[in-house]
């Protein structure tokens, strides 16, 4: 084994001794814990694990669901059965959600590609939806189909509920009964489907997205892209700026938590985070460092600043793994 080799295995073991004895668990919950429920990383080419802890554990993935939700989409648009530029019209089941959201009434409608974008950048609940609806036909077609690829892609321990991640709640007009759960090995495999997928990635490499008010519904604008610039938004006049979007995805996108490679670019570009509070801060992150691939998820953490600090040092070490 070279010395370069042997530095960076112990540097995956440090790193494992650290997370696993971080303290004790800050909630008695076994869907939310500190440093985390379960965490894994792994080489994006042959799915190599190079760290793991608790990978089967169960976690309420609250919106690291909508990685599901946009597969079935692009994998929607390879078959032909629609296109990105495709709109979708929202129905009345576009009400089943919360922030964040477009703010998407019965009847406006929003390209595919635009409602991907929202469902990334803002984790878009109500573009969660009105996705699902119009991929399967209905909601409970959608989840069904959701919970036939999980099986198809081996995850055994991930039940879905409902596309977009939030809890069980009669009191606010959801129509399901339980939790989405899922556990950091299925992830971890979901993600490695994902990045098959180059569409994918275009979507959850957007750091920021304008959402535009237009006369039939609602349009996005992206503005920044990982390593790029930033973009301005024209309107057209019977248009107004809503919201400037900004990717929940802290690790990408804050500076004090970016991982750069040494040309200077940043490392990671995508993938997706989620929170609630039953489940805790939850993460799936990807990113890439002389021309290999690592993918870190992270679920389950009692706090999001939790969340990210260990996922950051996750992807440290498996680049630096990888690279050599």
């Amino acid at each position: 084994m070279s010395i370069r080799r042997r530095l960076a295995s112990a540097a995956l073991a440090l790193a494992a001794s650290a997370l696993l004895f971080a303290g004790p668990a800050a909630s008695a919950a076994t869907h939310r814990n500190s440093p985390y429920t379960g965490a894994v990383s792994a080489s994006a080419a042959d799915g190599r694990v190079l760290f793991s802890d608790r990978p089967g554990a169960e976690a309420y993935i609250a919106s690291v669901t909508k990685l599901m939700t946009l597969l079935l989409v692009v994998e929607d648009v390879a078959a032909g059965r629609y296109g990105f530029d495709s709109y979708a019209t929202a129905t009345p089941e576009a009400y089943y959600s919360e922030p964040s959201w477009v703010g998407l009434k019965a009847g406006e409608k929003m390209s595919v590609r635009d409602l991907c974008r929202a469902l990334m950048v803002e984790s878009a609940n109500d573009a969660a939806i009105v996705l699902g609806v119009n991929s399967a036909g209905s909601l409970k077609a959608f989840v069904e189909r959701m919970n036939a690829r999980a099986a198809e892609l081996g995850m055994t321990g991930t039940v879905y509920h409902n596309p977009n991640g939030l809890p069980p709640n009669p009191k606010r007009r959801y129509p399901w009964k339980s939790f989405n759960v899922s556990t950091a090995s299925d992830q971890l495999k979901l993600a490695l489907e994902m990045l098959r997928h180059p569409e994918a990635m275009e979507f959850m490499s957007i750091k920021t997205c304008d959402l535009v008010k237009t006369p039939w519904g609602f349009r996005t604008s992206v503005t920044r892209r990982v390593n790029e610039p930033l973009a301005k938004t024209a309107l057209a006049e019977n248009e107004r700026l809503v919201k400037s979007m900004c990717n929940h995805n802290n690790v990408m996108c804050k500076d004090k938590l970016k991982v750069f490679n040494d040309d200077g670019r940043e490392a990671v570009d995508g993938m997706k985070t989620g929170y609630i509070d039953a489940g805790g801060s939850s993460v799936v992150l990807t990113g890439q460092r002389g021309g290999k691939r690592a993918v870190v998820v992270v679920l389950g953490s009692s706090t999001a600043v939790e969340r990210d600090a260990n996922a950051r040092r996750l992807m440290e070490d498996a680049l630096a793994a990888l690279d050599w």
